[in-house]
């Protein structure tokens, strides 16, 4: 069984015209789980391996997997450098930015929840992009369950970026 699943992903990524090697990993239910790769990714791996602290390394290997659209590992690796630097809130919006992409858009909410928990007074001005896109999009989620959340954090995201067109739109359906 695990041949034949190595050989349909091979077969799968050669038809893809895919330049990334998958590693398919047999679980006990023969589910297969892939590890996408690349030099990039096996370079920042092997830095790691001789300094996992090397918080530079952690950052440019998450996003390594990021660009290889590898969610799981994705977020695996920004929770190793969160456990490292915990009140580094650039870390909890790009894992936000994982889960949203991998479409578990509850998970997104919640990593954007804490990166907007985590920024610091003195980092608000530079940070002002990715606030405004985190309160849009826990108002978004927030509309139905708790639309007083909602028009909130809709208001603040427009506080950071006013010519927001999809939250003036969000704002306007809330506040009607």
């Amino acid at each position: 069984m695990k041949n034949e699943v190595k050989k349909m992903v091979a077969v799968a990524m050669i038809m893809a015209g895919g330049v990334v090697s998958v590693q398919a990993q047999i679980t006990d239910s023969a589910v297969a789980k892939e590890t996408v790769t690349n030099p990039s990714i096996e370079a920042f791996k092997k830095k790691i391996e001789a300094n996992p602290n090397d918080t530079d390394s952690l950052v440019k290997l998450a996003t390594a997997y990021q660009d290889a659209q590898s969610w799981d590992a994705a977020a695996a690796t920004w929770d190793k450098l969160i456990a490292l630097v915990p009140d580094w809130a650039p870390a909890y919006y790009s894992k936000a930015y994982v889960y949203q992409s991998a479409k578990n858009n509850d998970a997104a909410k919640k990593g954007y929840e804490q990166y907007i928990a985590k920024v610091k007074p003195e980092e608000i001005e530079s940070s002002k992009p990715n606030l405004a896109y985190a309160y849009f999009f826990v108002a978004y989620m927030e509309q139905k369950d708790n639309p007083a959340k909602a028009k909130e954090y809709v208001a603040k995201s427009l506080e950071y970026n006013p010519g927001n067109q999809e939250a003036q739109n969000l704002s306007q359906f809330l506040n009607s």
